[in-house]
């Protein structure tokens, strides 16, 4: 799949971003890479290969350093006001954010 200037313009907008031509030439040259890459990733016969929980677990042994989860400080009104005190909105004790999708 290799992108055309389209969509690479569509993903510029989507993203909030203003090109110049030449950066939508590189953005589509760099975009189509990775698309290849990808592609060549999925070709690759993985049947059989049991999946990895860290890149490194097929040479050593690896634990991770999971914490317990557990709650760490008590929730009161107060300190919820104090964290909405920094939103730009808030309602209802929520974090009021602008859409971002169409």
């Amino acid at each position: 799949m290799a992108l055309n200037d389209t969509d690479v313009a569509r993903i510029a907008r989507l993203a909030r971003i203003e090109l110049t031509p030449d950066q939508r030439n590189l953005a589509q040259a760099e975009l189509n890479g990775i698309l290849h890459l990808i592609e060549r990733l999925q070709s690759v016969d993985t049947q059989g290969v049991e999946p990895l929980a860290h890149p490194l677990s097929a040479h050593e042994d690896i634990v991770l350093r999971l914490r317990e989860d557990a709650v760490t400080e008590a929730s009161s009104e107060a300190r919820r006001q104090e964290l909405l005190a920094n939103a730009p909105d808030a309602q209802e004790g929520l974090f009021l954010v602008p859409k971002v999708l169409d």
